[in-house]
């Protein structure tokens, strides 16, 4: 793997983070359609993710504590962590 920029590095890693640490509203984890993450990252970086249709941060974003998780959000962050060798703690 070859070096990347900074502000890259940022987007991706946030998107990890954001994915590692999702919740559900649902009480079985491996059951959940809809997942959840606290955002408590850098606020350039999640408008940049949400535009790229990766999260949603709903109406009033600053407002918003959480984001919502899309699907392509989802593959995008597997397909990170299989990128950095990282393992999905929460599978099944």
């Amino acid at each position: 793997m070859g070096n990347i920029k900074a502000e890259e590095a940022m987007r991706e890693l946030t998107l990890m983070l954001l994915y590692l640490s999702r919740f559900t509203q649902r009480e079985k984890f491996h059951e959940a359609t809809d997942f959840y993450a606290w955002k408590g990252y850098d606020f350039d970086i999640l408008n940049e993710l949400d535009d790229a249709d990766y999260i949603r941060q709903g109406n009033h974003p600053s407002r918003s504590k959480s984001v919502y998780i899309t699907e392509s959000g989802m593959e995008q962050a597997k397909e990170l962590l299989s990128k950095y060798g990282i393992s999905d703690w929460k599978q099944g």
